[in-house]
């Protein structure tokens, strides 16, 4: 019978990590070696979150439970502000890291692809883990070839940090590998108040909206003569980002270097 694939969650207390601890305890070819959180420390993770026993204490220390467990991916839900370290820190460990935070720079993925590359050792970075928002976001792409002129808005819940997400940011990347950067709009256009036309990456405009009742939703328009064309993905609940989560802990098992996006793991 195969290992399961021990898994050490950090963030484990938060919105997301609460659905992975639950995604793990019911997986059979998954088992949890270890859960990081700044609450709740030294108490078991599965009374805490009132799902039963599972025998894993709560940590305030990654290191400590990088050192203590012989995981094999460290499950990264926490935020832009720790998730670089934490990154670095497993895969100075040898454990892969599968990273749902997002808020990295390119210069930070490149450096810690660099790291993953030196060390043979696969990992994952996922701006979002829902596989319905993963196909917009190629099929995005794929539309651009003969709908150049697009908008890009995402919504998102009011606790988010980082604007715009990571998976608008995704999305413009990725069109921008299909269409040449081209300025939208009429060429004297003036903004009388500042942000109106959004954020700009290649000639594409980027509008965030932060609402409390949202959770991850966005919308990719494309304009043209007589037409309107519009992609739209809405997440409900976090539980849409588990069979993501899933499919990346157990790909990322047979990779030798970073993978930047969860479209690359599809099959």
């Amino acid at each position: 019978m195969t290992q399961p694939i021990r898994i050490i969650i950090a963030g484990a207390t938060g919105r997301m990590g609460q659905e992975a601890v639950k995604l793990v305890q019911r997986e059979e070819n998954l088992e949890l070696a270890g859960a990081v959180s700044r609450s709740q420390t030294g108490k078991d993770v599965g009374e805490v979150l009132g799902i039963g026993s599972m025998g894993v204490e709560l940590t305030d220390s990654l290191e400590n439970a990088l050192l203590q467990r012989n995981a094999d991916v460290l499950l990264d839900l926490t935020t832009p502000k720790v998730v670089r370290s934490n990154t670095e820190l497993a895969i100075q460990y040898g454990v892969r890291p599968v990273v749902g935070a997002t808020g990295l720079s390119e210069g930070e993925i490149k450096e810690l692809s660099s790291m993953c590359q030196e060390r043979n050792l696969g990992g994952i970075i996922a701006p979002n883990f829902a596989i319905g928002a993963v196909l917009m976001m190629k099929f995005a792409a794929e539309a651009a070839r003969y709908l150049p002129h697009v908008e890009i808005i995402e919504m998102h819940h009011d606790q988010k940090v980082d604007a715009p997400s990571g998976t608008a940011l995704k999305t413009a990347e990725l069109i921008s590998q299909i269409r040449e950067e081209m300025k939208q709009g009429h060429p004297e256009e003036k903004e009388t108040l500042e942000g109106a036309r959004g954020g700009y990456h290649d000639g594409m405009r980027v509008h965030s909206v932060r609402l409390p009742g949202l959770v991850a939703h966005q919308e990719v328009l494309f304009g043209g003569r007589g037409q309107l064309f519009t992609l739209r993905h809405d997440s409900m609940n976090r539980e849409s980002f588990m069979p993501g989560v899933k499919l990346a802990v157990e790909k990322v098992m047979g990779l030798d270097h970073l993978v930047y996006g969860l479209e690359n793991i599809l099959e």
